[in-house]
């Protein structure tokens, strides 16, 4: 009797591992099946130019017989490192980040801590707030590029601080794009932010209140450390999405006056597109990802620390 038993559970238990055992094939077959639009489309589109860039910049390229094209090694990155139009745009670039990142953190931050309460048409500031965000960069451009025109209203109103348009001013062109971006991106990040304060809980500021706390004690105590992977996020993001900056410099400036708000991106686009010199596009767009990886890790490194 205890044979037949054990024999018929050893059945079952087969039965059963057979079960899960096509059981869980099937699930990692469906889950290939609708992952795979995506990794065709990713590899498509984003992992073969990847992967064609890093070769292009190896080779002084030959764009109308890339099989004409010359193999050169690392020489496009030597010559990017002796080439002064490089650095100009890099620090240019760098100028523009260290000047719109902070900005864009303080203004969205206030405008987050601002319309946190209840207050009658906070929801209709909330809209007027955001509402830039969804313009593109060239309506955006082109709208800025009228008000700092020669006789654009801006101009008219500023006229004590610059001699004509600043756009032609070395010193406050890039000043002018900084706050064209600051009007534009600040509504997404303050979306970000208010999200991220309404989470923080009531109780803790009525408790600190009990304990005799002000304002700014807790907003260092309380509001900032709850809402620190919302300001993680707005620096690194926005980081990113400032060292690639193209579209203002290029419709408001074309990178003038005298190359002042010339930028690595808008240079990548003036080697690729007008001096046709693809293979040192390549190596500039690969330096360009390496300063954005070592930022992105950096700020992670500062500002990412740990939640206890």
């Amino acid at each position: 009797m205890s044979n037949v038993d054990t024999s018929t559970t050893a059945g079952r238990f087969g039965s059963i591992r057979e079960q899960v055992g096509s059981q869980s094939t099937r699930q990692l077959l469906a889950g290939i099946l609708f992952a795979a639009p995506y990794l065709l489309l990713f590899s498509v589109f984003l992992l073969y130019p990847l992967l064609k860039g890093l070769y292009m910049s190896l080779f002084e390229w030959n764009f109308l017989d890339p099989s004409q094209s010359t193999f050169v090694g690392a020489a496009n990155y030597a010559r990017l490192l002796n080439d002064p139009m490089f650095w100009n745009a890099f620090w240019n670039t760098i100028q523009f980040v260290a000047m719109t990142v902070p900005l864009i953190l303080v203004v969205s931050m206030v405008l987050a801590l601002g319309l946190n309460k209840e207050l009658k048409g906070s929801r209709i500031l909330q809209f007027i707030y955001f509402s830039p965000y969804v313009l593109t960069v060239s309506v955006v451009g082109i709208v800025w590029l009228q008000m700092f025109a020669q006789n654009g209203i801006g101009t008219l109103l500023l006229g004590w601080l610059f001699d004509g348009s600043p756009l032609n001013s070395k010193f406050w062109a890039m000043p002018v794009i900084v706050v064209t971006t600051v009007w534009w991106q600040s509504g997404f990040y303050f979306a970000v932010l208010l999200a991220a304060r309404q989470n923080v809980p009531s109780r803790l500021y009525e408790a600190a209140r009990l304990d005799g706390a002000g304002p700014w004690r807790m907003f260092w105590d309380i509001t900032l450390p709850h809402m620190k992977n919302a300001v993680l996020f707005v620096l690194v993001a926005s980081t990113i999405f400032q060292f690639q900056i193209f579209g203002q410099p290029y419709i408001m400036t074309k990178g003038g006056p005298a190359g002042h708000t010339q930028t690595l991106v808008l240079y990548l686009y003036q080697l690729g597109f007008e001096t046709r010199d693809l293979g040192f596009g390549a190596a500039v767009g690969y330096t360009l990802l390496a300063i954005l990886v070592g930022v992105s890790i950096l700020n992670y490194v500062i500002v990412g620390t740990n939640n206890e």
